[in-house]
């Protein structure tokens, strides 16, 4: 198998003497194109440049930085797939005991905040070399942000890491632009106007004179309601620049002279382009020096095809607008049969594609001529408050690439468990119908996840979300579904406590709900303020940037702990707390749920 270069050893089997990039990731490296550092490097494999990665350095020790030794243009560095602070710790700020991306689910092998920390051992190993900091963590933390863990208002991750340039969204096209320029011996320092990237500056060059400028972060710091307003305005400004067709670019100003540029996000890639990354010659294998302890997150998505990109959902606790973007694009059908193809010719390949799906796996074709060029609406959502008139809700292309997939040797089974959006398949008037025969008949394993997220009118209007009525129409409509195909198939629904505009009141009508719909949740997801998102603007401003108006906000680790234990009021150990919960939100009418 054709791994990327993991040591010297790996370097002197290709002829190597140098690599031209070295990828610091916080992951264990599965050469899977889900995994973002095999991804990147792999894209720049295709572009002829020599890449080895590290995976899980021993930040403690220089040496570990050293052993691909100095790379010709750049050291990459990313956190991993998923912000270092939330692979640590639970909504409670509890340590994890597992760690999906590391070998054996092992936690603690990488460390807190690790771009910081990488980019600083990536320095001391060797000076003068380039570090462009990208992924999760980087995207998330580009600018001024909120920092859940220290309950602060942190600086650009840039800056606190000291890397030369910062690549947010979805990294193929900077990257690839950026290389090329290294490579014809642009210094790092002179390379400040590529899309999908910030670049801190001492003086703001010419083309901030035509940027929009962020509230400074002297105004978001000192947490004051003048501070909480600055913050919820900072949010506003991002979003209205997101779409890389209309965005400028923003300039937020620091102490003295030091100024932070974020250029326009990166157009998405298109679907011919999307093919050309999925279809690089990933191993699709964990790296042979973890054969003992395997990679838990890889065995989740081995057999899993990714078909689309983007989500228009426009949930307000969802970072993904703010890292793959609104606008969809897909693979093609083409791409997707092939790629199923080889999957079933792979001895472990037991006749299951898991998955077939993006973000949202129903959000498969753009929703709008707009979109069909990349770009979105940047002043309004496509779903929230009411549906846009523009939106074409149309399943046709997804059933084809599902029917398509179904079709190849060797696939008995095709599952769909990526997030299913049934307010878009109720707006689809030509296909939606049998868009959920088809997914009850062909594509659900007895169980289908849906996240209707909570009851209450006025949490579901601070998650940007629609009316709980829609969530009750579609389970009527797919019991009736499943009913007439003759299956004993379920839904399983995600709701969420102590999310922004959440009281005990609202938590306690959530309560009632579940007991009334015979739904008992074997787990409660508490609201998670990570950044980048609208609803951990709310959390730490304690209004709602969309109104600025005040928006009540569940902090305390006791009233979270009681809004949680009202979602699982069923169990034993929690029927205290529900008592406690019932009788503060002044509903002692409801004590009787709890017998």
């Amino acid at each position: 198998m054709n791994f990327l270069p993991v040591n010297r050893r790996d370097m002197a089997a290709r002829g190597w003497d140098a690599c031209d990039f070295v990828f610091v990731s916080g992951d264990a490296y599965a050469d899977h194109p889900a995994f973002a550092a095999a991804l990147i490097c792999r894209v720049l494999e295709a572009q002829g440049f020599r890449v080895g990665i590290i995976p899980q350095p021993d930040w403690e020790h220089p040496t570990s930085y050293q052993a691909l030794g100095r790379p010709r243009l750049a050291f990459l560095v990313g956190a991993g797939n998923m912000d270092s602070m939330v692979a640590h710790y639970t909504a409670g700020k509890r340590k994890r005991s597992q760690d999906a991306y590391s070998p054996g689910g092992k936690a603690g092998l990488r460390p807190d905040r690790a771009l910081i920390r990488y980019t600083g051992g990536v320095r001391s190993a060797y000076r003068g070399v380039p570090v462009i900091i990208g992924g999760i963590e980087a995207s998330l933390r580009a600018l001024a942000h909120y920092d859940y863990w220290s309950d602060t208002i942190r600086r650009s991750v840039l800056l606190d890491a000291k890397a030369d340039l910062l690549v947010y969204g979805m990294g193929e096209r900077p990257i690839r632009e950026i290389a090329e320029r290294l490579k014809r011996g642009e210094a790092i320092h002179s390379i400040r106007d590529v899309r999908g990237t910030c670049a801190a500056v001492s003086a703001a060059p010419d083309t901030a004179l035509d940027a929009g400028a962020l509230p400074e972060y002297a105004r978001l710091r000192n947490r004051d309601p003048a501070s909480s307003r600055a913050l919820a305005e900072h949010f506003i400004i991002q979003q209205q620049n997101a779409d890389p067709r209309s965005a400028r670019p923003l300039v937020e100003q620091y102490d003295g002279n030091r100024r932070l540029i974020r250029n326009p996000p990166a157009f998405p890639l298109s679907g011919a382009e999307l093919d050309q990354v999925y279809e690089l010659p990933f191993t699709r294998e964990a790296h042979p020096q973890y054969a003992a302890a395997g990679i838990p997150a890889l065995q989740e998505v081995s057999f899993s095809l990714v078909s689309s990109r983007g989500c228009f959902g426009g949930c307000s606790f969802c970072a993904i607008a703010f890292h793959q973007g609104r606008a969809v694009s897909h693979r093609t059908r083409e791409s997707l049969v092939r790629e199923a193809g080889a999957l079933a010719k792979r001895p472990d390949f037991k006749g299951y594609i898991h998955d077939v799906g993006g973000p949202t796996a129903n959000f498969f074709s753009p929703p709008c001529d707009r979109q069909r060029g990349g770009s979105f609406c940047p002043d309004r959502n496509c779903l929230y408050p009411e549906p846009c008139p523009q939106l074409q809700a149309d399943h046709r292309e997804y059933l084809a690439a599902l029917e398509a997939i179904r079709g190849v040797r060797g696939v008995k089974k095709v599952f769909i468990r990526s997030g299913i959006r049934y307010d878009y398949i109720a707006l689809d008037r030509d296909l939606g119908a049998a868009f959920l025969e088809t997914l009850c008949r062909h594509h659900v394993s007895g169980q289908l996840k849906v996240a209707p997220e909570h009851c209450s009118p006025r949490v579901l209007k601070a998650m940007g979300k629609g009316g709980f009525e829609g969530y009750e129409r579609f389970c009527a409509q797919y019991a009736a579904a499943n009913r007439r195909l003759g299956l004993r198939q379920y839904l399983v629904p995600y709701f969420m406590a102590s999310h922004p505009a959440s009281a005990l009141e609202d938590a306690a009508a959530l309560a009632q709900y579940l007991r009334r719909a015979r739904f008992a949740p074997d787990q409660a997801q508490d609201f998670y303020p990570t950044p980048g998102t609208l609803s951990t603007v709310m959390y730490a401003a304690g209004i709602d940037p969309r109104t600025m108006e005040p928006v009540a906000v569940c902090r305390g680790a006791a009233e979270r702990r009681l809004q949680r234990a009202l979602l699982r009021f069923h169990k034993p150990q929690e029927r205290a707390a529900a008592l406690e919960a019932l009788r503060k939100a002044g509903r002692e009418d409801l004590v009787k749920l709890l017998r």
